[in-house]
């Protein structure tokens, strides 16, 4: 399972970076023809928009497998041993139910929905359910990646957990 956890989450960070120059060469072409030409162009607002939606949410479960999201961990830093790693896997169980209820079953529903109304995107043409398809498919990988933290908690022995460790930014 750490072969395929690491080689997805390699995977969605080259899909992440990737996605993010197209974001800079956009916003770039945006700019020039918008200043330099005096002609702008009409799709580079909207793909940067819609890029940046898509890099924002599979950036959020590729942050989650990092362990670099946003969270408050005022319950596990003075925890140690069984304790710890019951609330390690209590809070990955509740982030895989969010994710669950929240971004595939009610992403896919969004999707539905705006596939069902065929709404189409003004200046690029596209359907918006191509769009709102990132919930549904960050939401998946947030389930993988909680499922794989479960399995490491519960197969880490407690005198063996990682205590806290606050990492600074040169």
């Amino acid at each position: 399972m750490q072969k395929l956890t690491t080689n997805i989450s390699k995977n969605l960070g080259i899909f992440l970076t990737i996605l993010m120059a197209i974001m800079v060469l956009d916003v770039t072409w945006q700019v020039l023809t918008r200043f330099i030409l005096k002609n702008p162009s009409s799709f580079t607002e909207e793909l940067a928009g819609f890029l940046l939606i898509w890099i924002g949410l599979l950036g959020s479960s590729y942050a989650y497998y990092t362990k670099a999201h946003l969270g408050i961990d005022v319950l596990t830093y003075k925890l140690t041993g069984t304790k710890k790693q019951v609330i390690e896997i209590l809070i990955n169980v509740i982030v895989l139910a969010f994710a669950f209820f929240v971004m595939v079953v009610g992403g896919l529903r969004l999707v539905n929905l705006t596939f069902t109304l065929s709404q189409i995107s003004p200046a690029l043409g596209i359907e918006m359910g191509y769009i709102y398809l990132v919930i549904p498919i960050s939401g998946i990988f947030v389930i993988y990646f909680a499922i794989f933290f479960i399995v490491e908690a519960i197969q880490t022995k407690p005198s063996e957990l990682v205590t806290h460790k606050v990492i600074a930014v040169d």
